[in-house]
């Protein structure tokens, strides 16, 4: 057991980071790091936007060869499968049969996508995206289309959208709420999102579900809504939402709450196992309470953080969360995730440029800063929201008031 070193379930963007950073850190242990895909470790952001307009490639997403990992010594398992966690005995099965042990076990597990009742993932022109697979498909089938149908209208969705109506295909947009990103962002920006994109070219059928997928031979013909109405069209993608991958968790008899749940220190209720990313449900001041964050950036913070833990660190994970969505050459940057807690909102900028920034107070407080291609203020608000700056609506309503000073109060 003294050479088990640290074993990592999950390659994606948190398992990868974790698994450097550890090195970086000078740990000098075991570092085996198991996904289960083929490919070698990549990053997902730009599937839905510059791998689909053919600006990138799939070498290109990759984050490192494999005489990288070899350098760093970090033991590169891929296409393997992990089926069950022993907590007494400290190993780990893949679905070929090995046991692996650990010291320490981390959880990057991540997501799965949420799909339609009777999905049939032998229909032609019915996709999902999330892996790398996923994205090739997706692009071939782009390629020959003519009119696309998206079922939700969130980030990944809209990603996709503009990226298909700048190519000249006619796209509609399937939305069970009432309004576009209406889990992630506040009204002011919504609309503005929504004229951005219907400037596209983008239709959207807001307060509508997917009543059935259409099909003839085998083939996506369109959809239909919930409301009677046949979307056409030769692809449909389904973008609902996502899954956290708690499944090895539960069955090893872990907290599971939205997630797998940790505490401050990204620690399941066993201190041999950690687990962070998508998959993970962690304390945070800035939600207000436990949350799950699926963000390039949480996995990356979590990781960094996680690693200086294993190497000997103790104090607590406290970043700001913070998000961003690149929809059409239109930037959208987040910090804070408590917007839906405002009972106070104050734009700032130009709205009809798109160049402005929503400002979420809740009682008197500020919670969360939506900037869109403004990335001072994004900055800006980051920084706001570390130190608990007491802005005041009135402050981030003048444009002519520096939010900066108000920095200067508690530093």
């Amino acid at each position: 057991m003294k050479d088990a070193g640290i074993l990592i379930i999950g390659a994606g963007q948190a398992g990868y980071q974790l698994a450097v950073s550890l090195r970086d850190a000078g740990y000098e242990k075991r570092v085996v790091l198991i996904g289960d895909e083929p490919d070698l470790p990549y990053q997902r952001p730009p599937l839905s936007k510059a791998f689909q307009s053919g600006d990138c490639e799939a070498e290109q997403v990759t984050f490192q060869k494999e005489p990288f990992y070899e350098g760093r010594r970090i033991e590169l398992m891929l296409g393997v499968r992990v089926l069950h966690i022993d907590r007494e005995r400290r190993h780990i099965t893949t679905g070929d049969g090995r046991r692996f042990e650990y010291e320490h076990l981390v959880l990057a597990t991540g997501a799965r996508n949420r799909l339609l009742p009777g999905w049939d993932s032998a229909t032609s022109g019915l996709l999902t995206l999330r892996t790398l697979h996923d994205a090739h498909a997706l692009r071939e089938a782009l390629n020959r289309s003519k009119r696309a149908v998206i079922v939700g209208a969130g980030f990944l969705g809209l990603e996709f959208a503009a990226v298909a109506a700048k190519r000249g295909v006619a796209v509609s947009v399937i939305e069970a709420s009432s309004n576009l990103m209406s889990r992630a962002v506040s009204a002011p920006v919504a609309e503005a999102f929504r004229g951005h994109h219907e400037s596209l070219g983008v239709s959207f059928s807001f307060d509508s579900g997917v009543k059935r997928i259409c099909t003839e031979a085998g083939r996506v013909i369109g959809a239909e809504t919930t409301d009677g109405v046949l979307h056409e069209a030769d692809l449909v993608v389904v973008s609902i939402g996502v899954v956290p991958n708690v499944e090895l968790a539960k069955d090893a008899g872990l907290e599971i709450a939205n997630g797998i749940v940790v505490d401050l220190n990204l620690a399941t209720s066993d201190p041999s196992i950690s687990a962070l990313g998508d998959c993970a449900a962690f304390p945070s001041r800035f939600a207000f309470g436990n949350c799950r964050i699926e963000s390039v950036q949480n996995a990356v913070d979590q990781a960094r953080y996680l690693a200086q833990r294993l190497t000997g660190h103790t104090h607590g994970f406290e970043a700001v969360p913070w998000f961003w969505s690149d929809q059409g050459g239109v930037k959208l940057q987040i910090a804070g995730v408590a917007m839906n807690r405002a009972d106070e909102i104050v734009l700032r900028g130009d709205r009809a440029g798109l160049k402005f920034s929503a400002y979420g107070f809740s009682k008197g407080q500020l919670v969360a800063v939506e900037s869109v291609n403004r990335p001072a203020d994004h900055i800006a608000a980051r920084k706001l929201l570390a130190a608990d700056a007491p802005v005041t609506p009135a402050q981030a309503a003048d444009s002519q008031f520096d939010l900066k000073t108000v920095l200067q109060s508690v530093t």
